[in-house]
């Protein structure tokens, strides 16, 4: 199993939280960490990708 070094390790409730369903959610802070979109439509994408269109807003 690889170990995340500390710098890479996500924190529960600051870059995603847990769904009453299980589901992990990324926060708009992990997005703007990770520094790009990923163009999968997250819930709270802050580069604006609307998976309906595939295009992103500015």
């Amino acid at each position: 199993m690889i170990e995340q070094n500390n710098e890479n390790k996500l924190v529960e409730g600051e870059d995603y939280y847990v769904t009453p369903e299980g589901y992990k959610v990324f926060t708009e802070k992990y997005h703007l960490k990770r520094g790009y979109c990923c163009r999968s439509g997250c819930r709270h994408c802050p580069y604006g990708f609307d998976k309906k269109t595939n295009t992103i807003r500015k």
